[in-house]
């Protein structure tokens, strides 16, 4: 049903498209910097002795808001020729591959400065980008770095949720300044390489825009999925606690509002649900004095958190695709980013559900229709865009139909991540194999480590849709529930507890990073005295999930964590940020690429430094055993060999329980390329059968550069391989 809806939906998409056709383009292949027509807005002083209230208060919040930034940006575009120069309905992956099919994943609080030196100029280091051309890494994903959080009357309010709750569309002064972020570019495409943004299209912070959405001024309150109660009805609304802005609704408050007409709701899932602190994904604000100066009370919707509520994308007023567009259109024309995250960009529709039960709010055609207008906009000036979209593979199938070119890889995250915890790689292969059957192509996929988030185990595919499909896994049947309870019981066993305590539960997995994986999956539970022995094993087994998703089609990905060997921070140096419940903040030390400044103990940010099993990428890359040294010769292999282009043509059966077999068909008639990954702790021999290859076919390692022998008539691939280890073969 959701794959038809790009068919269905073609009119909708036609006249959205209409109306926010004036919006203009995003970028180009070389994209021309141009500056915006009017100046940066000048940060708001820590305290201002004006009123907030009345008309000047509404003209200060209009000069600061998203909106009208939005409307400036859209109008240098309006009736250009550049609109028209570049194909835009079909998504690209490829070629968006070929942009950068390797980066680095930053995460601007967690990198350490030195003094007067800001995150921009930091992560803009030359030297930085000399070292990352060294490795292989051709593009960097920052992250937002637009400023966020909220404002409260004149004053500024602090993010709550890592920058994803954008209120601007200039550049964080906790991180730099534009010119910075230009120069950061600059110093990028010096060494071959591209800069990744972001564009968030499902919500916003609680800044200007919502200030004058609570004060339905304009066409503000279209922004939001908000809705104003009558003050009859003020009674259904729990107080406002003392110095908060807006109070969550108990599932029973959200019921009565549903009954009574005004929203559609509880959602089938309340993300980062917390007792106390989130029941269910709605609030309600203060009594707010509008700006014909009536009183007012509204409720509105928030996947996230309270300080991020969710725009409408389908209100009359259409304010929600401006403010969306405006916003890539200045990432991408001023600030000279080459491609956008679609940030959680599968909640862009909802609707009341049926049979009176939960709202309509996941694989909405909506969000389809959404995607369709924002990824086309970015292409029509030769832009790409990536989508970080954790819901069934049918949503993932639907919402690649003209939209995002790359998704993010959650088909295979959490299983690989569950192979080399358990030894056993049955489920791995299970996901391989699910998604060959829906047609994913893992070469429009954006296979990665770390990122900022926790070790996701939602594993929506088999909790929603199919949770009653029967699936084989270990040599029986079982349906999707069961298997999901079955693979997050086995995580939590390891990855947690006595087992791992330097690793915590979190709102939809696990907080870690792939360095205490690692260490738990080796049985390792007391991280402070490591010996050089457990450092090594630690290290092998990283690199051997860098292998695996290198090693096949599309984009490689991995953070600055990942670089240095990151463990977790204790749960006692964050304590304060971690207090409401979110604990991925335990994996986002801070970390120092350089090794500029040992004697810094936190970022910017205020975030503690990491441990670093690893060290310095100058440090590692003098060592030829080290992590950064091991993985800059596993991507010369992925680069001289196109490994990122290549066509996945098979996945052979093997008896092997940690072993995965992947082969590829190279371009340019290079060949056949295998990738094998013993995913066990002990050694594996086992003969494959790879029926693409050629009968006779020279067998090459790549990685230990010697010939191997043919393959022989019967095309069976012997492989021995010691524990957590892969080869990379090239048949010929």
């Amino acid at each position: 049903m959701a794959s038809e809806a790009p068919t269905r939906l073609r009119a909708v998409l036609l006249a959205l498209a209409a109306v926010v056709g004036a919006l203009g383009p995003a970028c180009q292949p070389t994209p021309p910097v141009r500056p915006d027509p009017a100046p940066s807005v000048t940060p708001a002083p820590a305290a201002a002795p004006d009123p907030v209230s009345g008309e000047a208060y509404i003209r200060w919040l209009v000069e600061r808001s998203m909106l009208r930034q939005a409307d400036v940006a859209a109008r240098r575009y309006a009736g250009q020729g550049e609109l028209w120069r570049h194909p835009y309905a079909r998504p690209q992956p490829r070629a968006a591959s070929a942009l950068a099919s390797v980066w680095f994943t930053a995460y601007p609080p967690s990198q350490i400065t030195g003094p007067g030196e800001s995150v921009l100029q930091s992560l803009g280091d030359p030297a930085l980008w000399r070292v990352f051309r060294e490795i292989g890494i051709g593009g960097m994903h920052t992250g937002p770095m637009k400023r966020a959080g909220g404002i409260r009357g004149r004053e500024y309010t602090p993010t709550v949720d890592g920058n994803f709750d954008r209120i601007s569309s200039e550049i964080d002064p906790a991180f730099g300044t534009e010119a910075q972020y230009q120069a950061m570019v600059r110093h990028a495409a010096d060494n071959g390489a591209v800069i990744i943004g972001d564009v968030i299209p499902g919500h916003s912070g609680k800044g200007a825009d919502f200030r004058l959405a609570e004060r339905r001024h304009g066409d503000y309150p279209g922004l939001y999925h908000m809705v104003e109660i009558r003050p009859a009805d003020w009674d259904l609304l729990p107080a406002v606690p003392a110095g908060k802005d807006s109070v969550n609704l108990g599932r029973a408050a959200v019921d009565v509002l549903k009954a009574r007409g005004y929203i559609v709701g509880q959602l089938p899932r309340t993300i980062f649900h917390e007792p106390g602190v989130k029941e269910t994904d709605w609030s309600a604000t203060e009594v707010v004095v509008g700006a014909d100066g009536t009183s007012r009370r509204w409720v509105y919707l928030h996947y996230f958190k309270d300080g991020q509520p969710t725009f409408n994308w389908l209100d009359p007023t259409f304010a929600a695709p401006r403010l969306v567009a405006g916003d890539a259109i200045h990432s991408l024309a001023t600030l000279g980013e080459r491609m956008l995250r679609l940030d959680a960009n599968g909640f862009l529709g909802i609707e009341v559900g049926p049979k009176n039960g939960p709202a309509w709010s996941e694989g909405h055609p909506l969000s389809v229709t959404a995607n369709q207008l924002i990824a086309g906009l970015v292409r029509k000036l030769g832009g790409y865009t990536f989508q970080e979209l954790n819901l069934t593979l049918e949503d993932t199938k639907a919402m690649s139909q003209g939209g995002a070119d790359l998704s993010y890889d959650f088909v295979t995250r959490p299983a690989y991540h569950h192979a080399l915890v358990t030894g056993d790689a049955s489920f791995l292969r299970l996901m391989l194999d699910v998604q060959r059957a829906y047609q994913v192509d893992p070469a429009a996929l954006v296979h990665a480590l770390q990122n900022h988030d926790e070790l996701t185990l939602e594993l929506v595919h088999f909790w929603t849709q199919h949770k009653d499909t029967t699936f084989t896994f270990r040599g029986r049947s079982v349906k999707g529930g069961a298997l999901r309870d079955t693979i997050r019981a086995e995580m939590h066993q390891r990855l947690m507890g006595l087992a791992a305590p330097y690793n915590l539960k979190a709102a939809n997995g696990i907080s870690c990073t792939t360095a205490t994986v690692a260490a738990a999956a080796l049985g390792i539970s007391d991280l402070r005295h490591l010996t050089g022995a457990e450092r090594r094993d630690i290290q092998r087994a990283h690199l051997l999930l860098a292998l695996f998703n290198a090693m096949q089609p599309g984009v490689f990905a991995l953070s600055g964590w990942d670089l240095v060997g990151a463990l977790t921070l204790s749960a006692e140096s964050v304590k304060d940020l971690i207090a409401e419940g979110d604990t991925r903040w335990v994996n986002r030390g801070a970390y120092d690429l350089l090794g500029k400044h040992p004697s810094v103990t936190t970022s910017s940010s205020e975030l503690p430094r990491a441990r670093a099993l690893y060290g310095s990428l100058p440090e590692q890359l003098a060592r030829p055993d080290s992590f950064a040294s091991e993985l800059g010769r596993m991507l010369r292999v992925r680069a001289k060999y196109r490994v990122h282009e290549s066509e996945q043509v098979e996945l052979p059966s093997v008896r092997a329980r940690g072993l995965v077999v992947m082969v590829h068909r190279l371009p340019a008639d290079g060949g056949i390329q295998v990738t094998a990954v013993n995913f066990a702790r002990a050694a594996v021999r086992e003969a494959v059968t790879i029926k693409t290859a050629p009968a006779d076919g020279m067998v090459t390692d790549l990685l230990a550069e010697k010939p191997l022998g043919k393959l022989g008539a019967a095309r069976r691939l012997s492989l021995a391989l010691g524990p957590h280890e892969g080869q990379v073969l090239l048949v010929k």
